[in-house]
């Protein structure tokens, strides 16, 4: 059985679009081209990978089979480009990282900084995912490493702890808890919250641990980072849980105060999650490192 590797290509543009249409624009082919091609590659599976209607095209199961075998095989491929290009082109390479919020903002920016400035030849495409999208698309190959914060179920996947983060309550001085030394998640919703944008891991964990309280959070304004979180809460708007690293470079320039959380949950493990440390290219082993490093943290040896 043969397999063209620019059919893999089209047949996960399409499975992604969920369109004929939109995947052949994204390969840069007529759509009746692509629809040539995803039929000859049916007919040499012997297996019908989509369901065709007005509406778009949706994946059979044997489709989703594929579809996970042509991330794993692409995404190996491009591991042995970055590899053996880095002979000729001096550490050549692509990445693609998927982490939570905290991550997104507060120090992968840094991270990155660094490693790239004496890596030219690597780019790096980072992108911000809830936690449970995180370990699937490392899982499927969408991702090359994930970057996630508390017990995350990663089952055939291996996870790297590299640091913690502590979450904090942050109100305004002058607030009816600014003075208290700790306080509980609990307590904390009789009164409105500032919260992160929909989409962002950390909202999405407060509101299923919201949920497990079978209460409800009074959200009085979602935004879209945790230094507009922190002017908010100085102006007095609401108050809100923030990680503790990012609230108090904050504090020293607004008029906030951290209040530690009793919850078991506020001290999270920071954890990289990779399919298999030893598969990933060089220069994926060598920004894991680089992360490790900038928090101070060792991993096992056998990094």
């Amino acid at each position: 059985m043969h397999f063209d590797l620019q059919d893999l290509r089209l047949f996960i543009h399409v499975a992604e679009a969920c369109s004929l249409t939109g995947g052949a624009q994204r390969a840069h082919l007529s759509t009746a081209a692509a629809s040539t091609r995803m039929k000859t590659l049916e007919g040499q599976l012997g297996s019908r990978l989509f369901y065709r209607s007005s509406q778009g095209v949706e994946l059979t199961p044997a489709g989703k089979r594929l579809l996970r075998h042509a991330r794993v095989i692409l995404r190996q491929i491009e591991h042995v480009k970055s590899d053996f290009s880095g002979y000729a082109d001096g550490a050549a390479g692509h990445l693609r990282i998927f982490a939570n919020t905290t991550a997104v903002t507060e120090f992968m920016p840094e991270v990155l900084a660094r490693f790239l400035s004496i890596r030219p030849g690597i780019t790096v495409d980072l992108q911000e995912r809830l936690t449970r999208d995180i370990v699937r698309g490392v899982l499927d190959n969408t991702a090359d490493l994930g970057i996630v914060a508390g017990v995350v179920e990663a089952q055939g996947l291996q996870l790297l702890p590299f640091s913690l983060d502590r979450l904090v309550l942050v109100v305004p001085r002058g607030h009816a808890l600014a003075e208290r030394p700790h306080v509980s998640f609990q307590e904390t919703l009789d009164y409105p919250h500032i919260g992160l944008h929909d989409g962002s891991t950390l909202l999405q964990f407060l509101q299923d641990k919201v949920k497990d309280m079978g209460k409800s959070l009074s959200l009085r304004i979602q935004v879209l980072g945790f230094e507009p979180a922190c002017r908010m809460i100085e102006a007095g708007v609401g108050i809100g849980v923030l990680p503790e690293s990012c609230a108090l470079r904050y504090q020293r320039t607004q008029a906030i105060r951290l209040v530690e959380l009793e919850d078991d949950w506020a001290q999270r493990e920071r954890s990289i999650v990779v399919r298999e440390l030893e598969a990933l290219p060089s220069c994926g082993r060598e920004l894991i490192e680089a992360i490790v490093d900038h928090d101070g943290f060792s991993l096992p040896s056998y990094v």
